[in-house]
């Protein structure tokens, strides 16, 4: 079933969406998977790399690598380049590592980045025993200190990323250093799961069980599901009151997150993302709430409707900013102004 027809059946009405010591370092690396998994292959096609999108990228691979362990049977990827103090970038949904992408290079003349794919997600593989922020929180873990080696790091953390991220700083304070939590309000006990999900059709959508995975069903319905969904959430879109119908991503971009999601298991994991908003709301309550210096960036026009959620449990907000000209995918419509609050932000 296309997406399009899918459409036609269902009223999805648009609504408002509204890591610093030296690398910790190198301790682990000499336990970590040897070599990467074969290229994951997907029901609708041929096998696809997971360094299909820098494979050619001569001034990407002369300071990245791509790098694979396995945290509790799920096998977790990650990139990795840089020097100076451990710094972690877990992304959003429906994105990868990838999202970090323009702003991996200027954060690596500085520091030493990891910018991992959450497990089950991107070209990570294995299921987690719950996509609940706090479980995979407990996986980053896994990765970052049990197998990796990092005793202390700056952390980077955009939209459900972000839920994974305050768990993270809640759950282990004494690895986080510093904290930069991007464009996600948090379900807790200033925002209810049912509310957070009116914000937007797209996650009524995705919260739904077996419903989106029926409907979007092959490579097709992903990529057109993609494509609708990014300019929507994108600077002057619809869930900001506008009329943008141009992606703020290339075909390059898209081709790559197209990739990923194509796969049955990563697109049904996506969509647990939100099927497990009622577990984060009733973990975040439960949370210890975070003393850790934190940086909250938000979109253009989102820092008042989202800091009321996160300063209960995000206590050490030093420095709260809006990304000029920027809907929700700050990273990559406006990286230049990313890289530099990140980079004050932790040279402080």
């Amino acid at each position: 079933m296309t997406l399009m027809r899918s459409r036609q059946r269902l009223l999805l009405g648009a609504g408002a969406l509204t890591l610093s010591l030296a690398a910790g370092g190198a301790a682990g690396w000499n336990v970590l998977d040897a070599a990467p998994p074969a290229a994951a292959s997907t029901p609708y096609g041929p096998a696809t790399s997971y360094d299909a999108a820098t494979r050619h990228d001569a001034a990407f691979n002369a300071t990245f690598e791509h790098r694979f362990a396995t945290v509790r049977g799920v096998r977790m990827h990650y990139v990795t380049g840089g020097k100076g103090p451990a710094l972690v970038l877990l992304h959003g949904w429906p994105q990868t590592w990838y999202e970090w992408r323009k702003v991996m290079p200027a954060l690596a003349e500085r520091h030493t980045v990891y910018a991992l794919d959450l497990p089950g997600l991107g070209d990570s593989q294995g299921r987690p025993a719950s996509f609940d922020k706090k479980t995979l929180a407990g996986y980053v873990h896994g990765l970052l200190r049990d197998r990796i080696g990092l005793d202390r790091f700056d952390l980077v953390a955009h939209d459900l990323g972000g839920g994974v991220g305050f768990q993270y700083v809640s759950r282990f304070p004494a690895q986080v250093r510093s904290y930069v939590h991007l464009d996600y309000p948090l379900p807790g006990p200033k925002l209810p799961a049912a509310q957070y999900r009116t914000f937007s059709w797209h996650m009524a959508f995705n919260s739904q069980q077996a419903v989106p995975e029926r409907l979007v069903d092959d490579p097709g319905d992903v990529r057109d599901y993609l494509t609708a969904f990014y300019p929507q959430v994108a600077y002057g879109g619809a869930a900001f009151g506008g009329t943008r119908t141009r992606s703020p991503f290339t075909d390059a971009e898209v081709d790559e997150f197209v990739r990923t999601y194509s796969r049955r298991d990563v697109l049904r994991a996506g969509f647990e993302l939100y099927r497990t908003l009622d577990e984060d709301e009733r973990d975040n309550v439960a949370a210890t709430p975070v003393d850790t210096p934190t940086l909250l960036l938000t979109a253009t026009g989102s820092l008042a409707a989202t800091r009321p959620s996160v300063a209960p449990l995000l206590r050490n907000i030093t420095r709260a900013a809006e990304i000029p000209e920027s809907g929700h995918w700050l990273a990559e419509e406006n990286p230049e102004a990313v890289v530099r609050e990140i980079l004050a932000f932790t040279a402080e």
